[in-house]
This record gives C-alpha cells, sequence and structure tokens, in this order.
C-alpha cells in the first residue's frame, strides 16, 4: 500500500498515454504549470543524461513546482520490467512511494497503461484510487483502438478520466473518441514549431480554463 502525503485539495494527476512517443512529457509540463503542481515521474528508463524530469524541468517557469526523484532510473530505453533485468533489479511497487507534497502532484507514467513493471504490476498499478487520469491521445493508424482499450481499462476501473490530444488536429478522430469514451476532453496540444518556456506557459494558460471546468485545480 502507498500513501499519500497532502493537505487541503491537493489533486494527484497521473498522465499517461496511449502508447509511446505520443506527448506525455510535454502534456506534463503544460499541466505542471497550469498548476504549479509537484512533478514526479516514479519510473525513468533509459536517457538518464536528460531525462524527463530535466525536460520539464527546463520547460516550467512557475517558482512554485518541486521536481520529485524517480523511484528507479534504469539505463536502458526499454519497457521497465526489461530495462530493470538489465540493470540487475527488480521493481517493486512498495518501493514507489508518491513524494510528500502539499502541492497538486503530476505523475508521468512509462510508455501505455499496461506496459509491465515486473511479472505481476503494470504502470496501471501505479494509479491510486482518488488519482485522476488524463490519457494522452496522439492520431496515427490503430490510435482509435489503442485510445478506446486505454480508457475503457480505466473506467472500469473506477478512475475519474479525461483526454487529451495531442499533435494536429483530427476531428473525425476527435469526435468519435468523444463519443465512445463519454470522457471529458480537456483539449488538444497543437503540434508547436517551437518548445520554451513561453510556449509552455502560453499552452498552460489555454488549457487551464478547461482544467478548472473539469475539476483538476
Amino acid at each position: 500500500m502507498r500513501h499519500h502525503y497532502t493537505q487541503g485539495f491537493m489533486r494527484h494527476i497521473f498522465v499517461t498515454g496511449i502508447s509511446t512517443e505520443v506527448g506525455k512529457t510535454l502534456a506534463s509540463a503544460i499541466l505542471v504549470e497550469a498548476l504549479q503542481a509537484d512533478y514526479w515521474k516514479p519510473v525513468q528508463a533509459g536517457e538518464l543524461a536528460y531525462t524527463d524530469s530535466d525536460k520539464v524541468r527546463e520547460l516550467i517557469s512557475n517558482p512554485r513546482t518541486v521536481i520529485h526523484p524517480s523511484a528507479y532510473s534504469l539505463t536502458s530505453p526499454m519497457s521497465p520490467h526489461a530495462a530493470a533485468a538489465i540493470d540487475g533489479v527488480t521493481i517493486e511497487l512498495g518501493q514507489i512511494q508518491p513524494p510528500r507534497t502539499n502541492n497538486h502532484l503530476v505523475i508521468e507514467g512509462a510508455g501505455g497503461l499496461l506496459v509491465p513493471l515486473n511479472e505481476h504490476d503494470t504502470i496501471l498499478d501505479l494509479i491510486e484510487p482518488d488519482y485522476q487520469v488524463v490519457v494522452v491521445s496522439r492520431h496515427y493508424l490503430g490510435s482509435i483502438n489503442h485510445t478506446l482499450l486505454t480508457v475503457s481499462a480505466l473506467v472500469e476501473r473506477g478512475f475519474e478520466t479525461s483526454l487529451l490530444f495531442s499533435g494536429d488536429p483530427h476531428p473525425t478522430t476527435e469526435a468519435i473518441l468523444s463519443t465512445k469514451t463519454g470522457v471529458p476532453v480537456l483539449g488538444r496540444i497543437p503540434e508547436l514549431p517551437c518548445i520554451d518556456r513561453a510556449r509552455i506557459k502560453k499552452e498552460a494558460a489555454r488549457l487551464l480554463p478547461a482544467l478548472k471546468a473539469h475539476r483538476l485545480t
């Protein structure tokens, strides 16, 4: 059992994706900036010289955010269970404890929802019952199926779930996903020609009304 250490009405927002490379870290940075939230990547696999935590730190400009260290930092850019095996360790769910904070906390998963951590647990098992989940969906061939499966798995477990689209607009895909999932849509992060602090701040301000409307603040 993992325990939270928060006061008041602080939100834990878990950011997952429908696959790899769909924009989870960019979405996490925008959410962090919009909420002036803390950030935590429980499991980092690969890119240890420039981690997702480093990327978020570089993109935000508010003075309140604390970037919390990962519970596991693995050397290989692979599924966490395989990366852990290469490093000679076993990921234990009990060792992944949410950090102490009195702030909102944005938690970024690794890969998709059912990516294995070990022989028994997946990324899904990191999500506590009171977390709110943001699913980042990006259009590609097969993305509708991946999005519906991801949202279905979350809704079946009773998680408060919303969708955030990433990339160029695809109205028919976005419309059918909104209809078939029935979950709130926070909006879409456009394809950004330049990703820097100014642009992240602008996107955060644009997203904030939707976050307030859907009680993610």
